[in-house]
């Protein structure tokens, strides 16, 4: 939760990307309370006993809104769904507005392995925005289970810096500090 929290203020993409994660976890320990009170909060040193009720409550939570969507075995949860269909919504009036000029540059590296992407996860129905966030993913569990590092890292480098930028842009209009409007 305190993770979630910081990343939510400073990255979207990290904030979405680490929520998936805990999804798979909590998967991973069947939505036990006791396996996930005993492997994600008890050991947690530095905090109170009511930050790790908090956070352990925080933690049942997902698992309740995970079994409310039905998605107790897969699938990723529609507020993460949501929040990259907004980014996705930026892209497109970056791809459109003055203020992207920058972000069309970046973006243009990416979209010729688009094509491929989409192939490799199989999925024409997603946006280019969810595309991108699913490749990250499943360059990240990858990663995790040991995988070849040169797709991983291929992945990464072609994905990351429009997704990186988009990110940057989206908490740049969330404070206030752009108007992407302006010439």
């Amino acid at each position: 939760m305190l993770i979630a929290l910081q990343k939510r203020r400073e990255n979207i993409a990290e904030y979405i990307l680490y929520l998936w994660q805990v999804e798979d976890l909590l998967r991973a320990l069947q939505f036990s309370p006791e396996a996930i009170y005993s492997t994600l909060v008890a050991k947690m040193e530095g905090t109170t006993e009511e930050q790790r009720e908090n956070i352990f409550n925080w933690y049942m939570q997902i698992v309740a809104l995970l079994r409310e969507e039905h998605k107790e075995q897969q699938g990723h949860l529609d507020h993460t769904l949501h929040l990259i269909a907004d980014l996705h919504n930026l892209h497109l009036q970056l791809m459109e507005l003055p203020a992207g000029e920058h972000y069309r540059k970046t973006y243009s590296l990416l979209a010729p392995q688009l094509p491929h992407l989409r192939e490799l996860l199989d999925n024409d129905t997603l946006s280019d925005t969810e595309l991108c966030f699913r490749a990250l993913y499943a360059a990240l569990l990858y990663r995790i289970r040991g995988g070849g590092e040169g797709a991983v890292a291929d992945t990464v480098a072609v994905v990351s810096p429009a997704i990186g930028e988009l990110a940057a842009i989206y908490g740049k209009v969330e404070r206030g500090e752009i108007d992407l409007f302006k010439e």
